[in-house]
Order: C-alpha cells, then sequence, then structure tokens
C-alpha cells in the first residue's frame, strides 16, 4: 500500500507537468514566491536521494543541484536549467528509491542520519517511516502543483 500511494503521487506530478512549455515549467506563477512547477520537481528528486540513497543506502551525499554555498541548488538558475535532463534526473531517482525500496528485506529495516539539531545523535528511521514520509512529501508538494499549474493554464483536477 505505501509503494502504491507514493507511485500515485509520484504519478500525479508527473501528469500536473504534462502538456506545458519549458518556460511555462519555470515560471513562478504566485509572486512574490519563487516557487515553480521546475523547481518543485528538481526538489523532490533531491529528496528522494536523500531518503533513499543517502540516509536508507547509506551512499555518499552528492547532490543533484550542488547549491554552490548559495541555498538550495533544486531552487537556483531555473532560467537556464536543462527541462528534459532534471526531469530525467527526478525519474532516475524515482528507479533509484523503488530499487532500494524492493531489495530491502523487511520495512523494519532502518536507514541512518544525523540531526540538524544535534548531528552527533545518528537518527534510524525505518524504511516504513521513510515511504511514508515520502507520501506527505509529494502530497504536500502536488497541492502547490495543483496551485501553480491553475495559475499557469486553469488546469485544475485530482
Amino acid at each position: 500500500m505505501l509503494r502504491a500511494w507514493l507511485d500515485y503521487h509520484r504519478a500525479t506530478l508527473a501528469w500536473k507537468c504534462e502538456g506545458l512549455s519549458d518556460d511555462q515549467l519555470r515560471e513562478a506563477a504566485v509572486p512574490p514566491s519563487t516557487l515553480t512547477l521546475l523547481g518543485l520537481v528538481r526538489h523532490l528528486a533531491e529528496v528522494e536521494r536523500w531518503w533513499f540513497r543517502v540516509v536508507f543506502a547509506r551512499e555518499p551525499d552528492v547532490e543533484i543541484f550542488p547549491s554552490d554555498g548559495a541555498g538550495d541548488g533544486e531552487w537556483r538558475h531555473l532560467d537556464i536549467a536543462n527541462v528534459a535532463a532534471d526531469f530525467a534526473a527526478w525519474g532516475k531517482e524515482c528507479d533509484a528509491a523503488r530499487a532500494i525500496e524492493a531489495a530491502a528485506a523487511s520495512l523494519d529495516d532502518t536507514g541512518r542520519w544525523a540531526s540538524d539539531s544535534n548531528p552527533d545523535q545518528p537518527l534510524e528511521p525505518s524504511l516504513r517511516w521513510i515511504l511514508t514520509h515520502m507520501i506527505e512529501e509529494y502530497a504536500r508538494h502536488n497541492g502547490h502543483v495543483d496551485l501553480l499549474r491553475e495559475r499557469i493554464d486553469g488546469q485544475t483536477g485530482d
């Protein structure tokens, strides 16, 4: 059920972005906010990478969209971003997350990360927690996507 809900929300994000031009995907449709559909896709690629590769599979933390010391890189330089490459990066991270989740012996298997508030105290979230958190992450951002898409071209639904 967790896998199905997460895939539903992934598919909803892709569907909400269909049929838009690169410029529309880059458009900050609700000024003064700089939130964009492309920025959300890039953000969710980083979130997939972080929770499944870095925290759960304990791979090195190599950002897809490096921050260069100036904040979250996924939200920066969207005016020159390669939209097709960014969507491909998100798809690759979703595929990697699915493979990592499928290979796990149990939803009770744990990852490891250090808390921002106390870096010396590692946290060990279960795969069940990570999947639930990812569903919440997508659901929240898909709400943003609904508003952005409606503002860009009037499309609503699901």
